[in-house]
């Protein structure tokens, strides 16, 4: 029964790719991302550094969410500077595992907790708004392609 409690078993799917070219820059949304184990995101300005934050994934459904503790209309991707929105899986479900992605594979790293900057994105209360709603962070353990409409799914060995 609790093998069953841990299994993810839906399927989601990426609705939104984009890549953050440098710092306090826009970014620029794509129709896809090439995943590399040595760089993270390629054309991203975080690629090239090892670490737990090669890849950031948000969910979809929590823009609305967002929005709301906002009092606005919607909030898009590129404005929390995540790599990749997902819908239909609950990304905090994939907390120690692989996950394939189109043709990568990633490992859930950790929480992607807001910055300061969302205050300056969202104004005043804009960084409360996000906790709690940052989505993930994940490292690349099998380079790939990831397009939009790719889905996104536990990996069982």
């Amino acid at each position: 029964m609790l093998k069953n409690l841990l299994e993810v078993s839906q399927v989601g799917e990426v609705t939104w790719l984009g890549v953050r070219p440098e710092r306090e820059q826009p970014m620029l949304i794509v129709d896809a991302l090439e995943a590399r184990c040595d760089k993270g995101i390629v054309g991203d300005r975080y690629s090239g550094r090892s670490g737990e934050r090669q890849v950031t994934l948000i969910q979809a459904e929590h823009l609305a969410t967002i929005a709301a503790l906002l009092g606005w209309d919607e909030v898009t991707p590129e404005q929390l500077r995540r790599n990749i929105a997902v819908a239909g899986i609950n990304l905090l479900a994939l907390k120690g595992k692989q996950f394939s992605i189109g043709g990568a594979t990633l490992a859930y790293t950790g929480l992607c907790h807001p910055c300061s900057r969302m205050e300056k994105t969202f104004g005043s209360g804009g960084y409360n708004a996000v906790r709690g709603h940052g989505g993930i962070t994940a490292r690349v353990i099998t380079p790939g392609i990831i397009r939009i409409g790719d889905s996104v799914q536990t990996v069982y060995s």
